[in-house]
């Protein structure tokens, strides 16, 4: 019988970031669960590490805005990917996207992509991706002049397709006006 992967991964979600209960969150997992956030390689691999994780550096760490804006679901038959606008304001330590950053007061918005796979209607694994260099140079530990990267307007142009494109490509002005 098929399970409802969306409303697993929503209530898995909702422990972690609304009720913050690590208990709860743990119950959405199989007995050996990891999660891997891509650019920190923060997380944990078996219920142990993994609950010491979402225990002391992640469910209750989280600033109190934290938000996920939906953005798009793709649901197969024992995977789901969510994009989504991951947006906090740096008031604490993050030690899970910014580790052993002081909080810089600094907003910050970042496109996010979570891969969860399932096994029947349980969480088996999370591999969540970002644009890390996005997100220092929003808490202002990167100066974006003259690299190619971008802060909060990475977030922005995800949601809103009207913003400008190519705006990091110096080249982009010389190809103006030239035949199609």
């Amino acid at each position: 019988m098929p399970h409802d992967l969306a409303a697993l991964w929503e209530a898995h979600c909702r422990h972690e970031f609304e009720t913050r209960d690590v208990d709860a969150t743990m119950a959405t997992m199989v007995p050996q669960p990891y999660v891997n956030h891509i650019p920190t390689m923060t997380g944990g691999v078996g219920h142990d590490q993994l609950k010491r994780f979402y225990k002391y550096h992640f469910v209750g760490a989280n600033p109190p805005d934290t938000a996920l804006e939906p953005v798009s679901r793709t649901v197969g038959e024992n995977q789901l990917v969510d994009e989504m606008i991951f947006s906090f304001t740096h008031t604490s330590e993050i030690d899970w996207m910014l580790p052993g950053i002081p909080p810089t007061g600094r907003r910050v918005e970042v496109p996010l992509v979570a891969i969860v796979r399932f096994a029947g209607d349980k969480l088996v694994h999370e591999h969540i991706y970002w644009d890390q260099a996005s997100v220092l140079v929003q808490v202002g530990l990167l100066d974006p002049k003259g690299l190619p990267v971008a802060g909060g307007e990475t977030a922005r142009k995800v949601v809103d397709n009207g913003l400008p494109s190519n705006t990091l490509m110096a080249n982009w002005a010389k190809s103006e006006g030239k035949p199609l």
